[in-house]
């Protein structure tokens, strides 16, 4: 029996001119894997990281091609049967989550999971401060884990109201609605060595959590 498996949850979807579709999938998959090397030496450690799920719900970016959302009821659905299936082999599951649109599904899935008696809990890979999409914070991450992917030409500045202020015109357009270029965000300011920080942040704020075991009635570890 696996003692834990984190599972990264991301989205396919725009981040602007200058990331890659998978950009949230690929920083829960690095901030996942660098939070299991903290837990030992790969013969004696204590959880494993499994293949991310790379879809998500992101019907706020389908304005823009390349997103692929398959929204929050499918994605629960899967969470949940991604459970009772891992809980076979598990003793217990971690999502680690990339995308702040799958909060619903998860939060639903996962209590679910842990009224069933599975021991399910979920962390968000999130820092204080951070800009909303494809601005600051995600392009320094990316410039820090994944730099040849990151078209430094195609920086420009994005929308960077207070995200409060544009829910109600993303509610009703999506993010196309208060961004042509779909940046939420200033990605001009991002730097490797601010990723470099921003990165290590959201690896010892999901392995505090991890640890503490403290699940909330929806599974969030807090």
């Amino acid at each position: 029996m696996v003692p834990m498996v984190l599972v990264p949850v991301g989205s396919t979807e725009q981040h602007g001119p200058h990331l890659p579709l998978d950009t949230d999938t690929r920083i829960a998959a690095a901030v996942a894997g660098t939070v299991v090397e903290q837990f030992g030496a790969p013969a004696d450690r204590d959880a494993v990281v499994a293949p991310p799920v790379a879809y998500g719900a992101s019907g706020e970016h389908e304005g823009f091609p390349g997103t692929v959302s398959i929204g929050t009821a499918a994605l629960e659905l899967l969470l949940v049967e991604y459970g009772r299936s891992a809980s076979k082999w598990t003793s217990r599951i971690v999502f680690v989550n990339g995308h702040g649109g799958n909060v619903e599904a998860l939060a639903a899935a996962v209590a679910l999971l842990r009224y069933e008696g599975r021991d399910a809990g979920w962390v968000p890979c999130s820092v204080p401060d951070a800009d909303a999409h494809a601005g600051h914070t995600e392009t320094s991450v990316l410039l820090h884990i994944s730099p040849d992917d990151v078209l430094t030409d195609e920086l420009v500045c994005g929308n960077t109201a207070p995200l409060a202020e544009l829910m109600p015109r993303m509610r009703s357009g999506g993010v196309a609605a208060v961004s042509e270029l779909g940046i939420l965000g200033d990605p001009t300011t991002a730097t490797a060595a601010e990723g470099e920080r921003i990165f290590a942040e959201m690896v010892n704020g999901c392995a505090d959590r991890i640890k503490r075991w403290q699940p909330d009635r929806n599974g969030l570890l807090t």
